[in-house]
C-alpha cells in the first residue's frame, strides 16, 4: 500500500519499514538554491526534484528589550580581503568587560576567525550577561507544518548558540576546537561547568515553550566525531549532557536525530546510549568520514534509525543518473528492513537538477 511522504518519513523516523526508501536534503544552502535553482526556496526545490519535503526552519525566539542593556552589540564589516571573502568583527560591551568575535563569510559559507571567549574571566562574562530568549514563537513552524501538509515533515534544533549539543557549540562556535580539547585535558573541571552552564540556559528555554512542534529535532554536530575527539571524551564531555537534553526533549513526544558529520564508527554504542532515536549523517570514507552503513545497521540498527551516507560529491556534483541510480541502490541494499532514510553527507553546493532528480527517482524505485 502506497504512503503518504509523511507517512514514509515518520514510519521511517520510528525505525519502522516504509512502503520505498525515503529521502531527504539536509539543510539545502542558498548559494545551491540560488545558483542551481534559479531562486526556489526550499520548498519550490522539493517540488521540483519530486522528493517528499523535509523542511528546515526555526521559531522566533522572543527577547525582552532590558537584557540587551547589558550587552550592547557593535557589529562591523572590515571589508573584503584579497581572496574575496568579506571580515566582520562584533564588539559585546557588557558591565563587565569586552567581549569581542571576528569572522569571515563567502558566497557559500561563513566561519569563526576569533572566537568570542579566549579566557575563564571571558566565560563569566559571557555566562552573566547573555541574553536568553523569554518566549518562543512556532509560529513559523505550524506555517511550515501546514504548507507541508501530508506530503513531508519539518525538523530542526532547540535553542542553541551555536549547534545542537554543549560540546559542539562550545568547541565550533564559542571557544574553538583545538583549545577545547587541551582544556578537557587541563581544566577539565572548567570544561565541565562550561557545558552545564550551556545546557542549563538550553533546556531554560526549553522550558518556556508551550511545545516542541517538530517532527524531528536535531541535536550534537561534527565536534563529537570520533574524526575530532576520542570516545573516551566524547562519553565524558558529550554522553552525559546529550542524555539529559533529549530526556527533556523526549518528554514533548518527538524523535532526535544525532549529528556526527564526520567519523562514527567507535561512535555508534555511545548514540544509542545517549537517548538519541536516530543517527546522520553516516558519511562514507570518500569524504573524509569512516561510515560503513552496513556495520553499522547491524550494530545499532535496533535502537536507532539512519540518515546519510549517500557521497554528494561524487553523486551530484560529478556523477551522472546512472551513477547515481547505482549508488543509491547500493545503500538501499545495506538496511533491507527499514529504518533509513537516503540522503547526502551533510550539505552540498554543487549539483545539477537532473542529478537530484536522478537521486530521488532512485529512491522511489527502491521498495522494500
Amino acid at each position: 500500500m502506497s504512503m503518504t511522504g509523511r507517512e514514509r518519513l515518520l514510519t521511517a523516523i520510528h525505525n519502522g519499514k516504509p512502503d520505498r526508501l525515503p529521502c531527504l536534503i539536509h539543510a539545502w544552502v542558498d548559494y545551491h538554491l540560488k545558483t542551481y535553482m534559479k531562486g526556489m526556496d526550499q520548498f519550490q526545490a522539493y517540488e521540483c526534484i519530486g522528493m517528499d519535503p523535509v523542511i528546515y526552519i526555526v521559531p522566533n525566539y522572543i527577547y525582552n528589550d532590558k537584557d540587551y542593556k547589558n550587552w550592547k552589540v557593535d557589529y562591523r564589516e572590515l571589508g573584503i580581503d584579497p581572496d574575496g571573502n568579506h571580515l566582520w568583527e562584533r564588539v559585546i560591551t557588557t558591565p563587565d568587560g569586552v567581549l569581542t568575535e571576528k569572522g569571515s563569510y563567502n558566497e557559500y559559507t561563513s566561519w569563526t576567525t576569533e572566537f568570542i571567549i579566549k579566557n575563564e574571566q571571558d566565560f563569566e562574562i559571557w555566562n552573566k550577561y547573555v541574553p536568553l530568549p523569554e518566549r518562543v514563537d512556532w509560529g513559523p513552524v505550524r506555517e511550515a507544518k501546514r504548507k507541508v501538509g501530508d506530503r513531508g515533515i519539518v525538523r530542526g534544533s532547540v535553542f542553541d548558540f551555536g549547534q545542537g549539543s554543549p560540546w559542539q557549540t562550545f568547541t565550533g562556535f564559542l571557544y574553538g576546537t583545538e583549545k577545547a580539547i587541551m582544556a578537557c585535558f587541563d581544566q577539565p573541571d572548567w570544561v565541565h561547568y562550561v557545558l552545564d552552564s550551556l545546557l542549563k540556559k538550553k533546556l531554560s528555554v526549553l522550558g518556556r515553550s508551550d511545545a516542541l512542534e517538530y517532527d524531528l529535532v536535531e541535536s550534537g554536530g561534527g565536534g563529537g566525531s570520533s574524526t575530532v575527539i576520542s570516545p573516551r571524551l566524547h562519553r565524558e564531555f558529550c554522553l552525559p549532557y546529550d542524555q539529559v537534553q533529549h530526556a527533556a526533549i523526549h518528554e514533548y513526544g518527538v524523535k532526535i536525530v544525532y549529528h556526527l558529520c564526520g567519523g562514527v564508527m567507535p561512535m555508534l554504542e555511545l548514540v544509542a546510549e545517549n537517548g538519541a532515536d536516530g543517527l546522520e549523517t553516516m558519511t562514507p570514507p570518500s569524504m573524509g568520514g569512516n561510515c560503513d552503513l552496513a556495520e553499522a545497521k547491524r550494530r545499532v540498527g535496533g535502537k536507532l534509525f539512519l540518515i546519510g551516507g549517500f557521497d554528494q560529491n561524487a553523486g551530484f556534483e560529478q556523477g551522472n543518473p546512472k551513477l547515481i541510480r547505482e549508488m543509491v541502490f547500493k545503500l538501499h541494499s545495506c538496511c533491507p528492513d527499514g529504518g533509513y532514510i537516503c540522503a547526502p553527507s551533510d550539505q552540498f553546493f554543487h549539483g545539477s537538477v537532473e542529478n537530484l532528480r536522478a537521486f530521488a527517482d532512485a529512491c522511489r524505485e527502491c521498495v522494500y
